[in-house]
């Protein structure tokens, strides 16, 4: 009995563990393609607006310039477009099935939004959207949230 008790605490230990290095790791760019294997509609929306073109819009000369790429790709060279991402943050760690669970977000949805919250999802708001469309924009004509956020909508 006593040694089942002390394979119980080490394995609870040991999970323990792997939590605190998974949260302490940085999260990385899962690219648009990974949220798309669930998120078909959203994906469908993405795809008829500007983001989705983000990166053809830039001149070949632009697409070199830092200042331009920044905000015409998600997370480096390998997400052309504003993608998901680019709004909700980097997903590698939000994006785990035990958090992007259809059954478990239709069983518990403020449950679920609160885990991947804490695992990294990003609520994009006014803010968000700001930090590309400003006025160090060269194409920059002034940014209305209520507007422009109706013509991206891809949410319930």
């Amino acid at each position: 009995m006593r040694g089942w008790k002390i394979c119980v605490l080490l394995l609870s230990g040991l999970f323990l563990l792997s939590v605190v290095a998974a949260k302490s790791a940085q999260p990385t760019y899962v690219g648009i393609l990974k949220c798309k294997i669930c998120h078909q509609d959203e994906y469908k929306v993405w795809a008829g607006t500007k983001h989705s073109q983000a990166w053809a819009a830039l001149k070949s000369e632009e697409q070199q310039k830092a200042e331009c790429a920044k905000c015409h790709q998600t997370g480096g060279a390998a997400n052309p477009n504003v993608q998901c991402e680019a709004c909700h943050g980097p997903g590698s760690e939000y994006s785990k099935p035990m958090i992007m669970n259809k059954a478990k977000w239709d069983a518990d949805p403020a449950g679920q939004l609160k885990l991947a919250t804490a695992a990294g999802l990003v609520k994009p708001n006014e803010k968000t959207c700001v930090g590309c469309h400003n006025k160090q924009s060269p194409n920059f004509k002034g940014f209305n949230f209520a507007e422009y956020s109706a013509k991206i909508k891809h949410w319930k």
